[in-house]
């Protein structure tokens, strides 16, 4: 039996009738609304409100990660560099891809998330560049000369402690590690910064639960401290760390005027480094709010926000002012207990910092 004409009126029939499907029901035209030029629609410090970065620093930091976030793709109307990192920039001002995602027309909330990974990559590949300790020995000379400065404090580079960035749970057979001792999912970050609030060094890896004394021992910047590769140069930290040769820790029961004397500059030299966490928080309020991310690309986001603090720092950009919220948020984050390190007496970090306390008294 032949089929080919009953075939071929059967597929006229459904020609007809999808010609007056598209006649009843036309497509909708999709509708390309064009993306809005955030460096002219605001003024500088809306800008800044807005972004947490000046349009000078914000094209300053583009200039350097434009050829590694760029992606190329084949669809009209692509993301461009400069709205990519602006998108990054506004979700470490709000911590919200819904909210980033209504500022930037077209960017729903899934291609924002690709985007901060993209930028945060990106930006944390400048951390060798960006975020380090002084190498020469006029950079050492200058550093040493800020924290003397501040309460005569000799020999010191850096002062170092640990804050806690919350996080969401990360789910898995370890997620209570990260759970920290004010019962909220964080990673402790240890830095060491200059009397500049300057982050010289970072360790992003371990959960809320570590010591701030075991961080530091496990650091590489521990291990160049003991292996002598950075001079006779000192360290100056809280109670939670253990006295060393290169790591000044405060005495906890002072005895003399000398002592006193000691404690107070120990205590006012490592000011600035619980002041570099303020700074940074209230700079980029995701790290205060939380980071609602995969845990390694919330290490990610730590690490490029720490970059770009530098950079603003260095450019002497101004933060914005932040609303009281955001001060609770800070002040819970910046006070998660630690135990206190008992040091051994006789030793010689004991003795060094006798000498010191000797020193102070003779002032």
């Amino acid at each position: 039996m032949d089929f080919s004409e009953d075939s071929s009126s059967s597929s006229d029939d459904e020609d007809l009738f999808d010609l007056a499907l598209i006649i009843a029901f036309p497509r909708r035209a999709k509708i390309i609304r064009p993306r809005t030029n955030h460096f002219e629609k605001w003024l500088d410090q809306e800008f800044i409100d807005r972004f947490r970065s000046s349009k000078a620093t914000t094209l300053f930091v583009l200039d350097l990660i434009k050829d590694q976030i760029y992606h190329p793709t084949t669809r009209n109307h692509a993301v461009s560099a400069q709205n990519q990192l602006l998108i990054a920039l506004r979700y470490y001002a709000t911590g919200s891809f819904l909210r980033v995602s209504a500022d930037f027309t077209g960017v729903d909330r899934s291609t924002c998330g690709r985007i901060v990974r993209r930028v945060s990559k990106a930006l944390a590949t400048l951390r060798s560049h960006f975020i380090k300790f002084p190498t020469t020995a006029e950079e050492v000379e200058t550093v040493k000369q800020g924290f003397y400065r501040i309460a005569k404090f000799p020999r010191c580079i850096g002062a170092i402690d640990c804050t806690h960035i919350k996080i969401r749970s990360p789910g898995g057979d370890n997620a209570e590690l990260y759970r920290n001792r004010k019962q909220f999912f964080s990673i402790n970050v240890q830095t060491i910064c200059d009397s500049n609030l300057q982050i010289q060094n970072i360790v992003c890896r371990w959960p809320g639960s570590a010591h701030d004394a075991n961080i530091f021992k496990n650091s590489i910047i521990r291990s160049k401290f003991e292996h002598g590769l950075m001079g006779n140069n000192l360290l100056v930290g809280d109670s939670g760390y253990p006295l060393k040769k290169y790591l000044m820790t405060p005495l906890s029961n002072p005895q003399s005027i000398a002592e006193e004397r000691y404690n107070e500059s120990q205590i006012r030299t490592r000011n600035p480094i619980g002041r570099s966490y303020g700074v940074w928080k209230r700079r980029f309020p995701i790290l205060a709010i939380g980071i609602n991310v995969d845990l390694e690309t919330a290490k990610t986001v730590i690490v490029a926000t720490a970059v770009l603090h530098n950079i603003a720092n260095t450019l002497r950009d101004k933060t914005s002012i932040v609303n009281p919220q955001l001060e609770e948020d800070i002040e819970l984050i910046n006070h998660v207990p630690v135990d206190r390190v008992n040091n051994t007496p006789n030793t010689p970090q004991q003795i060094i910092r006798r000498s010191l306390v000797n020193y102070f008294g003779n002032l």
